[in-house]
Formats: C-alpha cells, structure tokens, sequence
C-alpha cells in the first residue's frame, strides 16, 4: 500500500481538536490584522521619515536602503505634536495587536503542517510568504516589544534591524492577503454559527474531523481576544499620553521620572548614564557656533544675555513614551545662524554633544527645522533652569522631531553642515 501521508503526529488533521478553530474565526482575525498591520506599516515608515534620513548620514542607521527609501520626505515641524501622536499610535497599536496576531496563529497552525507541503508552484509561492510571515511578524514584533522596554540586547541597530524586518514582514503580508483575502471575506459573510464539513474546501483545513467538546463559543473566543487587548490598551496608552496618565503605564518602562518641580518630566538617558561628568557641563562648558567661515564661541552667560525666545513644547521617543508640553525658553537656532554669517536663510546644522557614551551624541537638524522659530537651543525649562539629566547647560528643542534628535549636553553647532 502506498502512504499518501504521516501516519500520526501533527500532519494529521485529526491531531487538531479544537472545535474552535475554522474559517470564519480566522477570516475574522485575519481582517482585523490587515488593517491594524497596514496601519502599524504605515506609522512606521512615517515615523523613519520623521528622523529625515536623507538629511546627513549622522542621521540615519539604515545602510544601503535603496529605493526602499522611495517615499521618505522631508519632516514638518508643524503640528508640534505629529511625531508624538504618530509614534504613540504606532507603538500603543503594535503591542495591542499581539493578542490578535497570537490568536491568528493559534487558529491556521494546523495548515502550518499541511502534506504534503507543496502542491503547485503557486502553493510553493504561498507556503514561502507564509515563513517569511510567520518569522516576520515574530521578529518585528519581538524587537518593538523590547525596544519599548529599552532593552537593547539586539545584535546590530534597532533601527536598521526593524527597517528590514518590517519590509520583509509586509512584503510577506501582501503575498498571503492576496491569496487569502477573497477565501477570508467569504468566510466572515457565511457566518459562523455553522461549521463547514471537514475536509472541504470552504473548511481550508482548519476544521477538525473529530473536534472534542467545546468550553466556550466561537464569539467568545473572539471577545476573550478583544479583551487582552483592551487591557493591554489600558496598561500602555497611558505612556504616550503622558502627565499623570503615565502612572496607568504598567508595562511601560519607569524609574525614569525625575520627581516634581520645573524638571519633573519623563527623561531617557540620566546625564550620568553617558558619560557625563561635572567638568563637562561645569564653568568651563562652551558653546562653538560654525558657519559660513565664520566660528564665535559663547559662555552660557553669554547665551542669556542674547534675545531669549519660548516655545511650549513635547518631547516624544521611538520607544512611544512622550511628555506634555513644556514651556521651553532659550535662542532660536535661526539667531545663532545669523551670528555666524547665514542671514534669514538658515540652514541645516550639526549638532553635537558632550556626551560620552551610547549613539546619538550628534544629530543634524533640517533647514526647515532651523529655520522655525520654535526651535530653540534651550536654556530653561518651565521658568527653571535645564537640570542635569536633562541637558544642562543647553539643549536642542525641535517641534514634531523625534525625541533623539533634540540633542542635549550641547557644545558645538555647525550651520551648513554637510549632507
């Protein structure tokens, strides 16, 4: 006799007995995810625009991106809150589907294991998207996860990692939708109060021959995945929002909050964490200021005694935390332009930090960042001085840039700097 397949182990189609599992719960989850993924795509590439790769390399992680960088932009600084909202959406959204991607998964593993593996090259084609997906979605979503958790143990840069994973985990995703999308629309209009027959081909090999008794419905299994997200929404959100709603952040990283008073806000990196010493931001600190051939090197005296401007501010991480508005006040960066000869027609400039240890010791601001006059090299924060942790004696404040790129420990500028 001649097998047509495994003789026992998870090949067979009766080693599935949930009678859960069919085509309209996966047709249901798998909607859910095409659009919370899709969206999740979409403020991810908005948020690598947001750190404008294309301005100077100092800038951007990502080698060799290629015309995988087709859609990039140049970043508005207008509204102030574009980043904070678009990386809040993003993070808060990626950790609510987990539970949805978890689901989805539970509900297809049967076919992971279909014999035999391939039937056609367009099978082929399908079962290939489906590694890449499956590998995709758990490498994407496993490093978003721990880089909100500031725990950077990956082999190489966050970003450049997560660049790649995330086109390849899409790519992946767009193959599956179109062979799946049609099947999965078919499947939520039929409803699902009826299974379908075991091996026919509108059960798409999820629906068990010899399913055990069933502990709970279809829809409530549903609604018990629903409700992991809804409690991972509530023990998330609070992060981005920021203020006193961070306190209902249980998952979010903390130990980060400086206490109360004009300081009392969400900080990163504590001075002493990269490398900062007293001597660096002591009596000694100078601010260099380069450009258009010409250098002036300022005291911080110095810099309180040129025109002060203010600025209500956020300030809003990649890793989705970010505060409320903060009363900035310091020199417009377009003012220290003009000191060294660029006039009205600010450019982009370099800035760089005294800062030790860790990446982003420097960071190029962009032409229409500079020229805004909310961007400011700040010297005080909510009427008080900058503390130590953070930036002291200056900082970068930026509206809508990522919170990386609003430099702190600041000792030189170079306008014009090249790309």
């Amino acid at each position: 006799m001649v097998r047509s397949g495994p003789r026992a182990g998870p090949s067979r189609p009766e080693f599935w007995r949930s009678p859960l599992r069919g085509p309209w719960l996966t047709g249901l989850l798998g909607l859910g995810l095409l659009g919370g993924v899709s969206l999740l795509f979409v403020t991810g590439l908005l948020s690598y625009a947001a750190y404008n790769p294309g301005v100077a390399a100092v800038n951007d992680q990502t080698p060799d991106k290629g015309w995988l960088g087709f859609y990039l932009f140049t970043w508005p600084t207008s509204p102030s809150w574009l980043y904070r909202v678009n990386q809040g959406v993003h993070v808060v959204l990626g950790i609510v589907l987990v539970p949805v991607l978890l689901a989805k998964l539970w509900s297809v593993i049967p076919r992971l294991f279909a014999w035999p593996p391939i039937l056609s090259v367009s099978h082929a084609i399908e079962r290939l998207s489906l590694l890449l997906l499956v590998g995709g979605a758990g490498f994407v979503f496993a490093t978003g996860i721990l880089n909100v958790q500031l725990h950077y143990i990956f082999p190489g840069s966050f970003y450049t990692l997560h660049f790649y994973g995330a086109w390849v985990f899409m790519g992946a995703f767009a193959v599956h939708a179109a062979f799946r999308l049609p099947r999965a629309l078919r499947a939520v209009r039929a409803g699902g109060r009826v299974q379908p027959a075991a091996g026919s081909d509108e059960a798409a090999g999820l629906v068990s021959p010899n399913p055990a008794p069933a502990t709970i419905s279809r829809r409530g299994a549903l609604g018990l995945v629903g409700a992991g997200s809804l409690v991972l929404f509530v023990v998330t959100a609070g992060q981005s929002v920021g203020g006193g709603w961070r306190r209902t952040a249980l998952l979010a990283p903390h130990g980060q909050d400086p206490g109360p008073g004009p300081n009392g806000f969400q900080i990163n990196k504590t001075a002493a964490s990269v490398g900062i010493r007293p001597s660096d931001i002591g009596t000694g600190w100078r601010l260099t200021v380069r450009g258009a051939g010409r250098q002036v090197v300022l005291t911080r005296d110095e810099l309180l005694a040129l025109p002060q401007s203010e600025a209500a501010l956020p300030i809003a991480c990649v890793e989705g935390w970010s505060t409320p508005d903060q009363l900035w006040s310091g020199v417009c960066l377009s003012d220290l332009a003009a000191l060294v000869g660029s006039g009205t027609d600010t450019p982009q400039v370099l800035v760089e930090s005294v800062q030790r240890t860790g990446s982003f010791r420097s960071a190029v601001v962009a032409a229409n960042q500079a020229r805004d006059r909310r961007s400011l090299l700040a010297l005080r924060v909510n009427g008080a001085e900058l503390s130590a942790d953070h930036g002291y004696p200056a900082r970068v404040i930026v509206p809508a840039a990522p919170g990386v790129h609003n430099t702190k420990w600041v000792t030189r500028l170079t306008f014009g700097a090249p790309s």
